[in-house]
């Protein structure tokens, strides 16, 4: 028999659409959660429908919600309301995305749930909060990357770029899981409920927040360098014969070492390479000597391996389900989508005191039954709330 997982027996109901507070949910899942995902019965959250490549379901759809029970809810009717009233009431754990308007018309808000449950934990994601000159404007993902400035951090000289993944939903939502844990924890010390309020600009400020210090200790941002980092040198991608190998070189020593492999001792005692200050402020002719070209990259990275330079294969993401470190330590698995099957990675934190199960992603609306049935609807009554759209 497993042995228990930390939040068995914790019931989450989650009104949630888009990637940060479903990756928030599906995280609390891994955790042995019952996660209710509440879903509009015309199409659902519609990050089911981003691209088609996970049999029925989008890749972001089947990242962020393995293991979850889907039950379809016209939020918008009476009864359906009423459904969801009597869910809540079992529930330890209610999130949602909405916008602060609609939550409080759907009676779903912080302040309606806990005033009829003190002891539930409640916590509402926005893109900017109530308050303030934004709080009505629209918030994605790559807007809110432009607003806290690192659209403008990232990329190469005049060029521009978001980062290739959803950086400010994953933001939010690790610390909106984060702060469910402790609001459990407080919880179970105290018996009292908690609102956790977080908003997807403040939660990407947060990870912005080195290079604001940097910004303002300099007074000047960093400047774009593409792959390479702004303030070490060498550090980033170098051609090779037939590919790239990351350089990750951050200190004198490391540098010397460096040199050695190139075959090249001089160029560490070059005063315009002597320090990491000198090697930035030299990155042009510093790369010019930098000629790996010759080498294919497999056998440089094991030549810096020996001599303990820090550096990495620069890979495609496409090898990432192929990658032999993944695969030694069987990382990967697979789990049914509708449509078909992915494979998915397991939770980065191994413990010892407890095991990760693999749960399927759900169709629209596959556990509506079974959520009304245990909540204690009979099979008439379901029949009737299908018939009349409200599921």
């Amino acid at each position: 028999m497993s042995p228990a997982r930390p939040l068995d027996g914790v019931l989450v109901v989650s009104v949630e659409q888009a990637v940060a507070v479903p990756y928030a949910t599906k995280l609390l899942a891994d955790l042995g959660a019952r996660v209710v995902k509440v879903e509009r019965p015309d199409g659902g959250d519609f990050a089911r429908h981003y691209d088609q490549a996970c049999g029925e379901v989008s890749s972001y759809f089947a990242w962020t919600n393995a293991g979850k029970e889907s039950l379809t809810l016209d939020l918008k009717h009476p009864e359906g309301r009423e459904v969801l009233a009597d869910l809540v009431a079992r529930a330890d754990v209610v999130l949602c995305n909405l916008s602060p308007g609609a939550a409080r018309r759907l009676g779903v808000d912080a302040e309606t749930l806990r005033c009829e449950h003190p002891s539930l934990v409640v916590g509402e994601l926005s893109g900017y909060g109530e308050t303030g000159p934004y709080a009505g404007r629209k918030a994605f993902d790559a807007l809110v990357q432009s607003e806290a400035g690192l659209v403008e951090l990232t990329g190469e000289g005049e060029v521009t770029a978001r980062a290739g993944i959803s950086v400010a939903d994953i933001a939010a939502g690790v610390q909106l899981q984060s702060a469910v844990l402790a609001a459990l924890l407080h919880r179970e010390r105290t018996g009292e409920g908690v609102t956790l309020r977080l908003t997807l600009f403040e939660a990407m400020a947060e990870w912005m927040h080195q290079p604001a210090l940097y910004a303002a200790g300099t007074g000047a941002a960093a400047p774009r360098t593409g792959a390479h980092h702004p303030s070490i040198a060498p550090y980033g991608p170098f051609r090779c014969r037939d590919g790239a190998v990351h350089l990750a070189v951050q200190n004198d020593p490391q540098w010397r070492r460096l040199c050695g492999v190139l075959g090249r001792p001089e160029l560490a005692d070059d005063v315009r390479f002597g320090t990491v200050g000198t090697r930035v402020a030299h990155r042009p002719e510093l790369h010019a000597e930098l000629d790996f070209t010759g080498w294919a990259a497999a056998d440089l990275l094991d030549a810096l391996d020996a001599a303990d330079v820090p550096a990495a294969r620069t890979r495609s993401v496409a090898d990432l389900p192929d990658h032999p470190q993944l695969a030694a330590r069987e990382r990967w698995t697979r789990v049914g989508v509708p449509g078909g099957e992915a494979a998915v990675l397991r939770p980065p934190v191994d413990s010892t005191g407890w095991d990760w199960a693999p749960g399927r992603v759900p169709a629209l609306g596959e556990h509506t039954d079974h959520v009304l049935s245990t909540l204690g609807y009979p099979l008439e009554r379901i029949a009737e709330l299908r018939a009349r759209s409200v599921v």
